[in-house]
């Protein structure tokens, strides 16, 4: 139960809604995420489970990052990394309580779905966040009020620490951020989410279909109104990832309901064509734009200075706007090094990869269209954090440990398929696997 509230809360409460005297790492969500680590930590260190029988890429990948955040969080309190001043220790204190919060959620993610059923139960709980998310992304847009005021009494202790841009000017519509910190961060958080929607709404017997997808419409409109092109090509992703492995019948409605859909979208919101086609086409003309590319040059001075471990994992901290780096790589190279770019790459491919080859694999069709929406979401996170500064955003830094759980679930499930298939009898037919 702890989990599923874990990831209901990952998507429905703004992580900018912080416990007053925890600061910064004092979101609700992060704070039941480390909850879950020292659950899953305490429980294997007494015996109470194994997790080595739950071993899959995803979580080679995640302990890769833990390592190397460690290594570089040895580094700056050695006093060898020029970040190691009161301020630049507390981000990297930061940095670490993330890391660990987001080991939590997806180790005790693959060690708990263990079956299809399972799993859907888990993704009820997380579309369930995302349509809160959804709902009050469309209020914001529609009103030009903020809702998540109007509940914020109700979360006693907890105050908002101004990280997050609820609303954003982008030529002539007024981009909303949801219960995100920023219209970026709910475009990718979106598109993420639409692959499993509809894995849900092609699978899930439990309520009305028409229920579940109105969350895929949710989403998808989410994703519009916040006029963002990584949001654009997130769906993108999605779609190349997850039609291939589709249902027949379905990828026939595809070809339909993808056009009429689009173009409902532009006829329903004033300005969205227009405003689109300027984002997508002004090039390096776009401010946002000029801004990624002007970072290299610093970049380059900075990993020269400390090429291996860095300056301390989250401890860059710029002094004018201009040198904020909207590019999680860059970031990523600045404070952890060569190592900790390589593992931060790891921990965002390699689990997609892995779902990938688990949804070309798997047998049942349910299985396969889960895996490839496990493999969508994790190459969407891959490619979107080249544009914005992705782990410093709380719902999309614990979001991706959910997927890179799921992945390892379906990685496991396809790897049971598989043994079952070989160990039985020469020229007989394989027993059916049993997904419970």
């Amino acid at each position: 139960m702890l989990l599923k509230v874990t990831v209901f809360s990952v998507v429905a409460v703004p992580p900018y809604l912080v416990l007053e005297p925890v600061g910064a790492s004092g979101s609700l969500p992060q704070l039941l995420a480390l909850v879950l680590f020292g659950l899953w930590a305490v429980s294997s260190a007494l015996a109470l489970h194994d997790p080595v029988g739950f071993a899959h890429p995803g979580r080679a990948a995640v302990l890769l990052l833990l390592v190397a955040s460690c290594v570089s969080y040895g580094h700056l309190f050695a006093g060898l990394s020029g970040a190691s001043t009161v301020l630049g220790r507390a981000a990297a204190d930061r940095w670490m309580l993330l890391v660990f919060a987001a080991a939590g959620i997806a180790f005790v993610t693959t060690e708990t779905v263990r079956s299809l059923e399972d799993a859907m139960v888990l993704v009820r709980w997380i579309l369930a966040g995302g349509a809160v998310c959804c709902v009050v992304a469309l209020i914001q847009f529609l009103t030009h009020t903020n809702p998540v005021e109007w509940f914020r009494v109700v979360m006693v202790g907890f105050v908002d620490d101004n990280a997050g841009t609820v609303f954003q000017p982008r030529s002539a519509l007024m981009r909303v951020s949801g219960t995100t910190m920023h219209p970026i961060e709910l475009g990718v958080v979106s598109a993420m989410l639409v692959p499993l929607s509809v894995w849900r709404a092609l699978y899930d017997r439990r309520g009305p279909s028409w229920l579940h997808w109105s969350v895929v419409g949710l989403l998808i409109t989410a994703n519009a109104l916040t006029v963002s092109r990584s949001a654009l090509i997130g769906l993108a992703i999605a779609l190349v990832i997850c039609v291939p492995f589709l249902p027949r019948i379905a990828r026939q409605w595809t070809a339909i309901v993808v056009p009429v859909g689009v173009a409902g979208l532009f006829i329903a919101v004033p300005g969205l064509i227009s405003t689109m086609f300027n984002t997508s086409t002004a090039g390096s003309s776009d401010s946002s734009v000029s801004a990624r590319t002007d970072d290299y040059p610093l970049v380059l001075r900075m990993v020269s200075d400390r090429p291996w471990f860095g300056s301390g994992p989250g401890t860059w901290m710029p002094a004018h706007q201009r040198d904020i780096f909207d590019n999680e790589y860059l970031l990523a190279a600045v404070t952890m090094g060569v190592i900790g770019l390589v593992a931060l790459v790891a921990y965002l491919a390699v689990p997609a990869l892995a779902a990938l080859t688990a949804a070309r694999n798997a047998q049942s069709q349910q299985l396969k269209l889960l895996a490839a929406a496990a493999a969508a979401a994790g190459l969407i996170a891959t490619v979107a954090s080249g544009t914005f500064d992705s782990m410093s955003f709380g719902v999309f830094a614990l979001l991706c440990p959910f997927f890179i759980g799921l992945s390892g679930t379906t990685w496991l499930m396809v790897k049971n398929q598989l043994e079952q298939a070989q160990e039985a009898p020469s020229g007989a037919l394989a027993a059916p696997v049993p997904w419970g």
